[in-house]
């Protein structure tokens, strides 16, 4: 691993991922931006997204007839690009305002004063204008949907500008982020139908648990520097227990999912993604190591795989109800 004094000497923060395009393409005045908006880590958008796309799908093959085209049973790709663009843009937007809120926090922390704020390398001033402009990025994508996904989008920018003190203030902001990150387990089904239904609910439900779990998993890495300036969380909180906790956490999303996928009456294949899913999160339990730093960002990274296995399980859902006729 690069040390860490190389790679801020090098204006990247220390636990900057290497070889990285943000740092092959693009200008190095422009580093700090991309650092702010974490360009250079895909994870925290690719999970953001995945609630999204889950919901567009399932509300694409709800109440799924075997007369039904294959058109109609899969999300709109246009739907699935907005997504992915808002998911980007509102994610570094989200970033960059925690760093603004959290600079001093930060400043403290072996594994983050070397950000852009804490270090110097952009003023407050000029993240803020960043963050606005990210922002509007989000606004227009916003503005693709219904009047109805519109105003829930919007609804969730409360718990967004709450997030960042929330750790300050209880053992749980691993819940705040999640009631955030899984917003769009309701978005994708409102831009379908203009309502949130049981099954978007459900779905939402799900994605909060699952959220608190892998990012207590995360936080287990600066366990020790919280305890230190005061930071709470739930990988304090649970402590040895979190392996027990993540039971709990994983087992009640995989039943929301489920119970989801079941009440909005899809296809009973899109279950296999579920089942694969369930796997995966076991194998994230029984080899976690709290202690190991490397190990559980590792792990937490290894959810985007959870985000693909319950997606391609509902497109193949889709697949088998519109294919079975013709075999």
């Amino acid at each position: 691993m690069e040390p860490i004094q190389s790679k801020a000497a090098q204006g990247r923060v220390a636990d900057a991922p290497s070889g990285h395009w943000v740092y092959r393409i693009l200008p190095r005045r422009l580093w700090p931006y991309a650092q702010l908006a974490r360009w250079d880590r895909p994870i925290g958008w690719q999970l953001l997204l995945w609630p999204c796309w889950w919901s567009a799908a399932l509300a694409a093959s709800a109440y799924a007839r075997p007369e039904d085209s294959l058109a109609s049973l899969l999300p709109e790709p246009w739907t699935l690009l907005l997504f992915l663009v808002g998911a980007i843009a509102m994610r570094g937007a989200g970033c960059t305002y925690n760093d603004i809120v959290d600079e001093n926090i930060d400043n403290q922390v072996e594994r983050t004063r070397s950000r852009p704020l804490p270090s110097g390398q952009v003023t407050r001033r000029q993240a803020w204008i960043f963050l606005v402009l990210q922002a509007l990025v989000g606004l227009a994508v916003l503005l693709q949907f219904n009047d109805f996904a519109i105003l829930l989008g919007l609804c969730s920018l409360v718990i967004v500008a709450a997030y960042p003190f929330m750790k300050r203030i209880t053992n749980w902001p691993q819940l705040v982020l999640g009631l955030a990150f899984s917003w769009g387990a309701l978005m994708g089904w409102a831009a379908e139908f203009g309502d949130v239904d049981a099954p978007a609910v459900l779905l939402y439900a799900g994605a909060i648990l699952w959220t608190i779990g892998y990012d207590t998993i995360y936080a287990h890495q600066d366990k020790e520097d919280d305890a230190i300036v005061g930071v709470r969380s739930t990988a304090r909180l649970f402590g040895d227990a979190t392996q027990t906790w993540l039971v709990v956490l994983y087992g009640g999303a995989l039943m929301c999912f489920a119970v989801a996928i079941a009440t909005a009456q899809a296809p009973v294949v899109a279950l296999a993604g579920v089942i694969a899913a369930a796997a995966h999160m076991a194998r994230q339990i029984l080899t976690l190591d709290i202690d190991d730093p490397d190990q559980c960002l590792k792990l937490f990274k290894s959810n985007n795989q959870v985000g693909w296995l319950i997606f391609i399980g509902l497109i193949g859902g889709a697949l088998w109800v519109a294919l079975k006729p013709m075999v």
